[in-house]
């Protein structure tokens, strides 16, 4: 059980891998030093432009993980981080990692994506999303891709707009992006300097004399939102790094076929009034780009936010009884017990996973309460409590092992995490040694 805190921390990462495959070490990029001394975040959210996605791919991406997902459930899963959701819009990619310990506090998980491509029509360019409720806030996170090139403003801030007005989600009192507690806008939006009387080479010298101020001054984004005509809603911190686009590929020199650009940025926005007693809160730590990822002609940037929560918000959830064993080619069941008021939903499901598992997508199998085999209000032996069992069939255990058990509410395209089961063994019973 986690520690009551009034507030958590969010590590953000946007980058555009220019269709590459993850090449280099991505500990340095989460801020993960291997000696392990400092304090990781509550959540890592990782927004990817331009992973490669070529028809037969995105075939299998229905089932499996893209390689930049695989990569990051790897280097995550040494310190016990759950991927929570995925969505993808073709080369879009969004990528949501929790600690473990705050599994169960999630609630109302809901994806979208706006394609913005073509018209409309294709999904080169868009924005995909994850909104969740936590700990009683509310929190949205945009990861967009738009319109290229230093002459398209304009499509850039139709994008925006088209965006706001097609991003809807089905939760309650959440359906467009701003209506959330906390929004964070990431991605390569693809702002470029106004203004052609400075060359590339030009840009390039005034970034070596740390100038960056004499740049920025003509930044697009900056201008926009300056004059409410796109991300006005949104605030942004100081930049003080290098433009991020466009490098030589495997260098940290600038490639001159473009000019020098900030095109990669994270950007948020706090609803602080919406409830009584407490003023929500972000604070952002750090924001910057790490020059020492090479493999694409963007860098990637990174930033870190604490923000407030309500710590006295009670959750309502699943309580698993104790589980001794399960038997491999037995049928096998498991009690559990709602709390507060809450009710069993239709859409309501137990997975069993194996224990220690790094994806809410890696379920074994599954039952649906209402669905499968239940005895409901049954109490069992030296219990004095209600509770709900569920039978799973004998085909479910095939190995032996450690397992787990998650109670899933899906309601719609929506999913919270209501509980989680301790670990238990399953074994074929004429063994005399479980493991």
């Amino acid at each position: 059980m986690a520690e009551k805190t009034d507030k958590l921390r969010f590590y953000f990462v946007t980058w555009n891998v220019a269709t590459k495959y993850p090449e280099q070490d991505l500990h340095q990029l989460l801020g993960i030093g291997h000696n392990n001394a400092k304090e990781l975040p509550d959540f890592y959210v990782v927004g990817l432009q331009e992973v490669k996605a070529q028809p037969q791919n995105m075939v299998m991406g229905m089932f499996t993980d893209d390689p930049w997902t695989k990569s990051l459930r790897e280097t995550l899963k040494e310190h016990d981080y759950i991927k929570v959701r995925n969505q993808r819009l073709q080369g879009l990619v969004l990528n949501i990692f929790c600690q473990r310990q705050h599994l169960t506090h999630l609630r109302l998980i809901e994806a979208q994506f706006t394609r913005t491509g073509f018209g409309g029509m294709w999904g080169n360019k868009g924005a995909v999303s994850v909104r969740l409720n936590i700990y009683g806030v509310s929190i949205c996170v945009v990861n967009s891709h738009l319109t290229p090139h230093d002459h398209l403003l304009a499509e850039r801030i139709s994008d925006y707009n088209v965006i706001l007005n097609q991003h809807l989600f089905t939760t309650k009192d959440t359906s467009s992006i701003f209506y959330h507690d906390y929004v964070f806008w990431i991605g390569d939006l693809n702002f470029r300097l106004n203004g052609e009387e400075l060359s590339a080479e030009e840009i390039d010298l005034l970034v070596k004399k740390n100038q960056l101020d004499l740049l920025l001054d003509k930044d697009q984004l900056m201008a926009v939102m300056h004059s409410g005509e796109a991300f006005s809603e949104l605030i942004e911190n100081d930049i003080k790094f290098p433009p991020t686009y466009k490098y030589e590929f495997g260098s940290q020199e600038f490639d001159f076929k473009r000019r020098p650009s900030w095109t990669d940025r994270i950007l948020y926005k706090v609803n602080t009034d919406v409830y009584e007693g407490i003023r929500l809160k972000a604070t952002q730590s750090t924001y910057t780009s790490h020059p020492s990822y090479v493999q694409s002609d963007h860098k990637p940037v990174t930033g870190e936010f604490e923000i407030t929560i309500r710590a006295d918000y009670e959750d309502q959830g699943v309580t698993f009884l104790p589980l001794t064993e399960w038997f491999i080619d037995e049928e096998n069941s498991v009690s559990y017990k709602l709390t507060g008021s809450i009710g069993p939903s239709c859409g309501d499901w137990i997975g069993l996973f194996r224990n220690g598992f790094t994806s809410l997508d890696e379920y074994i199998v599954y039952e649906y309460v209402a669905r499968g085999r239940s005895d409901v209000g049954s109490a069992p032996p030296q219990t004095d409590s209600i509770t709900d069992r569920i039978y799973f069939s004998y085909s479910a255990l095939q190995a032996p092992g450690m397992y787990q058990l998650v109670y899933v509410r899906q309601n719609g395209s929506t999913v919270g995490i209501l509980g989680v089961s301790p670990p238990f063994p399953g074994y074929r019973r004429l063994q005399s040694n479980p493991l």
